[in-house]
């Protein structure tokens, strides 16, 4: 463990193996740091944290300070971070809330850019990509492997399907579906992530399927329920389909359109 002799580390917090805190940085008294995570200059790390392995989080990164939410009243809410995570300069992390599940999470493998807000109860996927000051309200979920364009603006309670992608600037109302990805303010559809589903290894047979679901839900004249519908019964010889039908089947708010 290396910690540097400018840096301030409560003595209740608990630092795992060749966890490295560098210079004026602060880490509070219910902070837990995973083995071999390095934690950068002027980093503030607090609150009800927990971080797991591996991580990366640099200069100037606030991690686990209460959330930016008027009903805050002091409970003991927490943030969650996998493993393998990198945090970039600027980035702000804030804690949950006692209104939600109380716990803002990230998972895994993430790579978050300057300047990305995360703010309450959110609840982040594995193998995601923020680019630089992509925002999230509060309460938004973003599945595995999407990637926010830069500038992106997400408004709360806004679910993110998998494998999804936001071109810069973009201004989300509404949930994004699985594999859809989408530009503008207000955002529409521009199609399906299929290069994204190339590299990630999807057979171009289910590469097709997801395509011809597309256009079942945007280009095909029909109605939201009878398009779920149609795309439902698709999904029973097709299984990449599986994680759009229950998206659908779930959305709170409407999809984008």
């Amino acid at each position: 463990m290396t910690v540097h002799p400018t840096a301030i580390v409560h003595p209740g917090a608990r630092l795992g193996e060749d966890v490295s805190i560098g210079p004026y940085s602060c880490i509070g008294e219910h902070v837990e740091i995973g083995p071999r995570t390095w934690i950068g200059p002027h980093v503030v790390v607090e609150g009800h944290t927990s971080i797991g392995a591996d991580n990366r989080i640099f200069q100037f990164a606030s991690v686990g300070a209460i959330p930016q939410d008027k009903k805050y009243a002091g409970e003991p809410t927490r943030v969650e971070i996998g493993d393998r995570n990198t945090i970039r300069e600027f980035c702000t992390i804030n804690a949950g809330t006692a209104q939600d599940v109380g716990t803002t999470r990230i998972a895994h493998d993430n790579w978050i850019m300057a300047y990305v807000h995360v703010a309450h109860d959110c609840q982040i996927g594995s193998n995601t990509i923020f680019a630089n000051n992509a925002q999230l309200a509060g309460h938004v979920e973003v599945g595995d492997w999407a990637i926010l364009g830069g500038f992106t603006v997400v408004h709360q309670f806004v679910r993110i399907g998998v494998h999804t992608m936001t071109a810069m600037g973009t201004i989300l109302l509404q949930d994004l579906p699985p594999y859809v990805t989408a530009s503008g303010n207000a955002a529409g559809p521009h199609g399906i992530n299929s290069e994204g589903l190339k590299r990630r290894g999807f057979s171009a047979a289910a590469i097709a399927a997801i395509r011809r679901a597309y256009k079942t839900l945007y280009r095909s004249g029909l109605s939201l329920a009878d398009a779920k519908t149609a795309i439902a019964a698709a999904a029973a010889d097709e299984p990449a389909l599986a994680p759009l039908t229950a998206f659908l089947a779930e959305s709170g708010r409407g999809i984008i359109r």
